[in-house]
């Protein structure tokens, strides 16, 4: 089981003021917030909110309203683009097409209301014609309250839905609903769409709405559509039932009929299974022979967002048309596949293709990749992206997988935890062309599915126009003034190598043991590992059909996280290992640049969790967002550092005045015992 410190926030950090973090800037594995801190809010101005929105206390209410203004960061991207001859350019402009055509899929994954809202912004776009100062007059309200509409319409676009990417927490527009519903009039496309909307942009009438869950716990979910009556326990019993028959969850969602039965829905561009079968052969209705579903009948309905994978299909048709190399053709022929068949055995073969397909210029995956938002936390949110290859970067990246070998070792634990042989995987640095989702990462490390992963490997990537990125006039809480030069100075380097290192070994090391089938185990049962926790022998292991995202549930995601970032915090102590990056020679100097990039990495983790507490949600005990949950982790193992390793300190009571205090000259003795909470979640 993970450490206490993983699950609740300590009680002194409930007094922290509020911290406003957009989400246009973010990693689906090293999620990166670009923070932005809202300033006083008077609450004498909530009158300018409908009385049917305000059904909060007003304290309450000011964490959701929208950003003002929101981040709105610029990716450099075209110099990269101009590189590519003509037929790289029309595979990644299709790659492109492909991935934006399920922007619908995502806004469905997140709130019935956000995409009429989608379709409102976009209409009245269209109606301003850019010109929104005649809009505002033509619809009788003053223009700062079209500002705050943008303001809001921005940081929608930017989420892809009315809810954070990161945070997993409702945003309502600072404008009124007066002005919306007048903007709306303009138009009556625009009233339509409004109409539809059903009071979904200001609802604020359940509080335990404004965040997404489980339904039985009150939150939003569209996951489990016309299910507000699903439990948890009927949930994890049908998922226990699909693996037991093989069908993978990433690409459906799970509907419980009034009857009391139960409906997988396939996404896929047919609305028939296929007439060579699914997945789990021809058979689309099945009833449940034991355990707590006995006697339900489960049904298999293909053609979930049947025109969006329809579209999203001849888009990747077109794409494997101007595909470089055989590989890239078979990749792109499995993706087809899948889409339109519903199939994620045909997906997995994609993301085989994938990794074969070593150091291409345009660089891309799709599909429904992470299960983050799934509050079961084994359903994939859609995505897609096209970039090009950084290859000056990507040259430094390349020498660290040339040294994870001798990495690997340094680890807290022994070999027989590690993969029998280390799979080489590609590392590149990426100019993001197009990130369709509900946020764009800085890293990545995938595929997802633990076979592939341990017998045949996974890529990383480090999107680097993102990670260079900054919000204009960004300001920097929580770091003390004496701290502050060099903190500017090295926090992209620090960054840089932490997403290295986090995507590489952090994702990249470990073994599952597992019984890879009945009877047949990929480790000595006889005399199987000691455990460097307890220096006992283990006694528990994955069963036959097991992954890690099926035990763990919907702390899967936060606890490997977690793992994954103390991988990078270990490593980055290793001065032979910040050389790799360009800093210092390789020899024990805490003080020189090297020492600078290493205490900006400290500094930084201990900035993100506490900043991490804004996903926290202290009445319904919930996290937001599984990095987060994940930093403050590692923020209370800090704290908890002998020595006075790591601090917080303040003056004032309301801790507006809040900074770390974190001894440099203990980072490698007192911040380095990290290891030994690192320790305990790899053996978990």
């Amino acid at each position: 089981m993970p450490s206490p410190n993983l699950i609740s926030p300590s009680l002194v950090f409930q007094r922290l003021p509020s911290l406003r973090t957009t989400a246009l800037k973010s990693n689906l594995l090293t999620r990166r917030p670009v923070p932005r801190f809202t300033k006083s809010f008077n609450h004498q101005s909530l009158h300018r909110f409908s009385t049917s929105a305000i059904v909060m206390n007003p304290n309450e209410l000011v964490h959701y309203l929208a950003d003002k203004p929101p981040s709105v960061v610029r990716l450099e991207i075209e110099k990269h683009f101009d590189a590519l001859n003509d037929k790289q350019k029309r595979y990644a402009h299709f790659i492109s097409k492909a991935a934006f055509a399920g922007t619908r899929i995502v806004l469905r994954q997140i709130s019935p209301e956000s995409e009429p809202i989608f379709d409102l912004i976009l209409t009245l776009h269209k109606s301003a014609n850019g010109d929104w100062t005649a809009l505002a007059k033509k619809a009788g309200v003053e223009e700062d309250e079209v500002t705050r509409f943008l303001e809001y319409a921005a940081m929608f676009l930017g989420n892809n839905g009315n809810y954070k990417s990161f945070g997993d927490s409702k945003f309502i527009p600072r404008c009124s609903e007066k002005t919306v519903a007048a903007l709306a009039s303009t138009s009556p496309e625009a009233n339509k769409f409004y109409e539809a909307t059903k009071g979904g942009i200001f609802s604020s009438s359940n509080p335990a709405m404004m965040h997404l869950g489980y339904p039985d716990d009150g939150h939003m979910t569209t996951y489990y559509p016309e299910s507000s009556h699903i439990t948890k326990d009927e949930i994890k019993a049908v998922s226990d039932w699909m693996e037991s028959k093989g069908l993978l969850p990433e690409n459906n969602r799970l509907r419980k009929t009034s009857e009391g039965n139960y409906e997988i829905l396939i996404a896929s561009a047919v609305k028939e299974i296929p007439s060579e079968g699914g997945d789990v052969g021809k058979q689309t209705e099945f009833t449940v022979e034991d355990g707590p579903l006995k006697s339900k009948t489960i049904k298999l309905v293909y053609g979930d967002y049947a025109e969006e994978m329809k579209n999203i299909t001849a888009f990747i048709n077109d794409a494997a048309e101007n595909a470089e190399n055989d590989t890239q053709k078979k990749m792109h022929e499995a993706y087809s596949k899948s889409f339109e068949s519903g199939s994620l055995e045909a997906f997995k073969d994609s993301q085989r293709y994938w990794i074969k397909d070593k150091g291409p210029m345009v660089e891309s995956n799709i599909g429904f990749i992470e299960t983050y938002r799934d509050p079961a936390g084994i359903r994939g949110e859609w995505e897609g992206f096209a970039s090009m290859v950084n290859l000056e970067r990507t040259r430094a990246f390349g020498e660290l997988v040339k040294n994870a070998p001798k990495l690997i070792p340094l680890l807290p634990w022994g070999s027989e935890f590690e993969k029998d042989k280390f799979l080489s995987p590609d590392f590149t640095s990426l100019e993001v062309l197009t990130f369709a989702g509900s946020g764009i990462p800085a890293g990545i490390n995938i595929p997802n599915y633990d076979d592939i992963r341990q017998t045949e490997g996974f890529k990383n990537v480090s999107l680097g126009n993102v990670l260079s990125a900054k919000a204009p006039d960004e300001k920097i809480p929580f770091i003390r003034d004496e701290d502050l030069e060099v903190y500017k100075k090295q926090r992209d380097a620090s960054f840089e190598v932490q997403v290295g290192l986090h995507e590489l070994t952090g994702h990249g090391c470990g073994k599952l043991l597992q019984e890879t089938s009945p009877g047949t185990y990929n480790f000595d049962k006889e005399k199987p590992p000691v455990s460097p926790v307890d220096n006992k022998p283990i006694t528990t292991w994955y069963k036959p059909g097991q992954t890690w995202g099926s035990v763990f549930g919907s702390i899967a995601a936060s606890y490997e996280e977690c793992r994954a970032e103390l991988v990078a915090m270990h490593l980055s102590c290793e001065f032979p290992v910040l050389k790799i990056f360009g800093f210092g020679d390789g020899s024990e100097d805490i003080n020189g640049e090297a020492g600078d990039v290493l205490f900006a990495s400290y500094l930084s983790m201990a900035r993100a969790g506490l900043a991490s507490l804004e996903m926290w949600d202290p009445k319904s005990q919930k996290w937001g967002q599984a990095h987060s949950q994940a930093r403050f982790s590692i923020l209370k193992c800090f704290l908890e550092a002998e020595d006075d390793f790591c601090k917080l300190d303040y003056k004032e009571d309301d801790l507006s005045d809040l900074t770390i205090k974190l001894d440099r000259s203990k980072i490698l003795t007192a911040g380095r015992d990290g290891k030994i909470y690192l320790k305990r979640l790899d053996m978990s």
